[in-house]
């Protein structure tokens, strides 16, 4: 594989990094890894957020987290809501070559009602039509690639309902038209099949979590084109859980709800809907013996997905939800030079991603533990 200006410039042999000197013979090389819902910025635990912190504060608690994405294998995450638009400033960073950190595309700041899912984070609270169409085209103009809303309640507040909408038709709509405005796109939390149906009518792109899912709404999420991130983790790791200051009254209601939320997203990839990896949690920290983005696409193998098409949600799929799939996500001539190894074939045997050798984004070696030679 040869590489100039950070894309491949021709593949002979996927074995050998010419311009680097390294040699992957006995390696299964693979695009670098997307993972599309992070909270770069995010605080554990959820209550010591404060909303009037310094962003300087908040950027740099967010490089550490992008930095340790990169390491471990993740080149291009997606944010879906920082504080202080902690995501945005690192994206302005990483384009300038200060800083070195995946790929990012940004939501800035959430907007949530009044009260609603998100309060205490730093969102941006607004009712109404015009005020959500106002806040989201604001968003934009700060430099926003997407718009991040809370449809529904969410796991988070252990005391909180996870039934119906906490946002109107109208409310929806509001933030529909001023994306469409500026050819972007909503993603929604949405936690039951009540909020996601509204919002599909709504014309949302982009849906998060779908813990209770019934068929019928896996269905139309189908037929509607619509991209879901199961986000697993959240409902399925109750050590890390513990390990960042989660309350027993969340890890418990992550745990009751886990069962369900598992056969959701079984629901989801039976109907055909089309999934994304992305895991809520930076996804770069350690989990058991391997990296947060990692396991998550373990658990959509336990929900049903074939290996490949695990992959497939943490590369090419999710670039395609990003309107990258011309540039990330694939292993061609023309596409930018994200590529990571490993020393089995993850289609096979998705384990395999958890020993990565290799992490080169953008055609520069981020990290590698792969002998050198002369060719």
């Amino acid at each position: 594989m040869e590489i100039a200006d950070g894309k491949i410039k021709a593949i002979e042999k996927f074995s050998f990094f010419t311009d680097h000197g390294i040699d992957c013979t006995d390696k299964y090389l693979l695009p670098g890894i997307i993972s599309v819902h992070s909270h770069l910025s995010v605080v554990y635990p959820f209550s010591a957020t404060d909303e009037s912190e310094n962003s300087a504060q908040s950027v740099l608690r967010a490089l550490s987290r992008a930095r340790d994405a990169l390491m471990a294998g993740v080149t291009t995450v997606r944010s879906v809501h920082e504080i202080n638009m902690a995501d945005i400033h690192l994206r302005h960073a990483s384009e300038t070559g200060l800083v070195e950190i995946p790929r990012i595309f940004g939501a800035g700041r959430a907007l949530s009602t009044t009260g609603g899912h998100g309060k205490g984070a730093g969102c941006v609270y607004v009712d109404g039509y015009d005020e959500f169409f106002q806040a989201a085209t604001a968003e934009i103009e700060k430099g926003a690639d997407h718009i991040k809303v809370f449809i529904s309640g969410g796991i988070a507040d252990a005391h909180e309902s996870l039934e119906g909408a906490q946002m109107s038709m109208d409310e929806m709509k509001g933030v529909v038209d001023a994306v469409n405005a500026k050819g972007k796109y909503v993603v929604a939390h949405a936690a039951n099949s009540e909020s996601i149906s509204l919002a599909v009518d709504a014309g949302f792109r982009s849906f998060e979590h779908a813990y209770f899912l019934d068929e019928e709404t896996a269905g139309k999420m189908k037929d509607n084109n619509v991209f879901l991130t199961p986000t697993l983790c959240v409902t399925r790791s109750p050590e890390w859980m513990a390990d960042h200051s989660f309350t027993k009254e969340q890890i418990d209601k992550a745990m009751e709800i886990g069962p369900t939320h598992l056969k959701s997203i079984r629901n989801a990839i039976k109907a055909g809907v089309t999934i994304v990896a992305g895991t809520d949690y930076p996804p770069g920290e350690a989990i058991e013996d391997t990296f947060v983005a990692a396991k998550e696409m373990e658990f959509l193998v336990d929900a049903g997905a074939s290996p490949l098409q695990a992959l497939q949600a943490g590369t090419v799929t999710s670039a395609k939800l990003l309107r990258a799939e011309d540039s990330i996500g694939k292993l061609e001539v023309g596409m930018i030079a994200d590529v990571i190894a490993c020393r089995k074939d993850p289609t096979s045997d998705l384990s395999a991603i958890r020993n990565i050798d290799l992490v080169i984004q953008a055609g520069k070696i981020i990290r590698n533990s792969i002998s050198k030679k002369d060719f």
